[in-house]
């Protein structure tokens, strides 16, 4: 009986632990400590963790575990108690999301992808702090007067076909920001082409509306202090003490910017030729004689777009943006002002109709548009406390740009 009642104690027991979950991590072949979460475009990229997007990872017990991931432009994430990763890896330790405004961040470059990636820090909680060595934030979303026109002498206009991207366009539409140019200029793909009614540099002023934004300064350097933290070195010489940096310029740049903080760099993903593009603005005396979408892309072998500002809804003038092609811009670069005018006029003179120009001006573009594309939204240092990101990562669009400093800012809030 005794030898009985033992038995099935045992087969109690054994039942006991055949269903407990195992919950030891899997560790890494020859290392002591469990492997840690890898960094990626699972976890970072704005298009895969919206709408509830899942993904699922195996588990000891051959059931599945089901992660969640909420949508991107909502700060803090909801029922999230975990520390923040910033806050983990940075001299303050134990505080929430809702508590970093101790976690200092330094922006270089106030271009879409560095604002986007301030105001989604900020309202985090983070102390962020923008840097760039334009008259105005927003780079390539770039807006100027010539007399009594108004015309966009960089992006064009720009498209919406990611989630993350088209809740940013939704709310502009509600506030009036935007609208509807065309759907197409020649085919119509079913993607509507969206401008700024006021210009495109008036969404970049917008979005730095209420951050910290230092214009006419260009950031020489980003260098460890020692204690943990970054400074960042301004041409002056004045420096900016930081506990994590976000760099969106184009990376040329930010290797030169980067080359004394000490982290590895990989040259593969810094070593990336960009296409120039020289910008032709013209104010003219009559309407252009363009098709009715008021746009031509790759007209001519010395054009890559033409745009006509009026026909956008922008200009009150008749006013028409022309942008070289890359091997046209390429082999004329170094050509004087007055030549490139020249013979700028002398392409530009059949898109006029009856009109002319009565005004011009000139707008170089040296790092205008990357050759190739990182396959990832944005590139982290090991440590995780300095983001490159930018066009560079996830295209060479506006939409890209927004996405990329989305990202930049899930690499820092974990």
């Amino acid at each position: 009986m005794r030898r009985d009642h033992e038995r099935r104690r045992d087969a109690r027991h054994r039942g006991r632990q055949d269903h407990r979950p195992d919950t030891r991590r899997r560790r890494q072949p020859g290392h002591p400590h469990p492997a840690r979460r890898q960094r990626g475009t699972g976890r970072a990229d704005p298009h895969r963790r919206a709408d509830g997007h899942q993904r699922r990872r195996a588990r000891a017990d051959d059931r599945a575990c089901v992660h969640v991931q909420p949508r991107p432009a909502r700060f803090p994430r909801p029922r999230r108690t975990r520390t923040p990763a910033l806050a983990r890896r940075g001299r303050i330790t134990g505080r929430r999301r809702s508590e970093l405004t101790a976690v200092r961040v330094a922006i270089v470059g106030a271009g879409l992808a560095g604002l986007v990636a301030g105001r989604a820090l900020q309202a985090a909680g983070a102390t962020v702090q923008l840097f760039d060595k334009g008259r105005s934030p927003g780079g390539r979303l770039a807006t100027r007067r010539i007399g009594g026109a108004t015309v966009d002498h960089g992006a064009q206009f720009f498209t919406a076909r990611t989630p993350a991207f088209a809740r940013q366009v939704a709310e502009w539409q509600s506030r009036g920001l935007v609208r509807v140019w065309s759907r197409g200029f020649g085919d119509n793909d079913g993607h509507d082409r969206y401008v700024g009614t006021d210009g495109m540099n008036s969404l970049a002023k917008d979005l730095a509306r209420g951050q910290s934004v230092s214009c006419s300064t260009m950031a020489f350097a980003v260098r460890p202090t020692g204690d943990g933290g970054w400074k960042v070195v301004l041409d002056d010489g004045a420096e900016h003490a930081a506990d994590a940096v976000i760099v969106t310029c184009p990376l040329p740049q930010a290797f030169a910017l980067l080359i004394d903080s000490g982290v590895d760099l990989d040259e593969s993903v810094f070593r990336v030729d960009y296409d120039r593009t020289i910008g032709f603005l013209a104010r003219l005396d009559g309407p252009a004689a363009l098709p009715p979408t008021g746009g031509v892309q790759n007209g001519d072998e010395v054009f890559s777009f033409i745009g006509d500002n009026a026909h956008k809804g922008i200009s009150t003038e008749p006013a028409v943006t022309f942008h070289a092609s890359p091997a046209w811009s390429e082999a004329n670069w170094h050509e004087d002002h007055d030549t490139l005018a020249r013979l700028l006029t002398t392409a530009a003179r059949p898109w006029l109709g009856a009109s002319t120009i009565v005004e011009h001006q000139l707008k170089k573009w040296r790092l205008a548009t990357p050759r190739t594309i990182w396959p990832d939204p944005c590139w982290t240092t090991a440590g995780g406390r300095i983001v490159v990101a930018g066009d560079a990562f996830a295209g060479p669009r506006v939409e890209g740009a927004h996405n990329s400093g989305l990202a930049a800012a899930h690499a820092l809030l974990g």
